[in-house]
């Protein structure tokens, strides 16, 4: 079993910051590439940031500049941390990590249970 747990999410003031935690846990040989999504009513999931385990990352335009993407392979966590937030920001945001359980097994892509994040005016 593995398991993503994010916290930090919250409500926020439009332009304000937030930093959100993702930490894999459970039976992990380890973990690739790890990253954000998220999901505003009525839209389809989109990416926001992914990181590799080398730290390479891409961002979606619409955060560029805004938004970054880390990690600590040590604790297997990734965190988005999202300055001047806006109004359209306001979704649920999952975590995403890419994890071999063993070193024989196929990597499998895991989901967190979502977070919500509210940008107010």
């Amino acid at each position: 079993q593995v398991q993503l747990v994010e916290s930090g999410g919250g409500l926020v003031q439009a332009g304000g910051s937030l930093r959100l935690s993702c930490a894999a846990s459970g039976s992990i040989f380890s973990v690739n590439a790890m990253g954000w999504y998220r999901q505003a009513p009525g839209k389809q999931r989109e990416l926001v940031a992914t990181i590799t385990s080398g730290s390479t990352t891409t961002y979606a335009d619409s955060v560029k500049g805004r938004f970054t993407i880390s990690r600590d392979n040590a604790k297997n966590t990734v965190y988005l941390q999202m300055n001047s937030l806006k109004l359209e920001d306001t979704a649920v945001y999952y975590c995403n990590a890419v994890v071999k359980r063993y070193s024989w097994a196929p990597p499998v892509n895991y989901w967190g249970q979502g977070t919500q994040v509210t940008v107010s005016s």
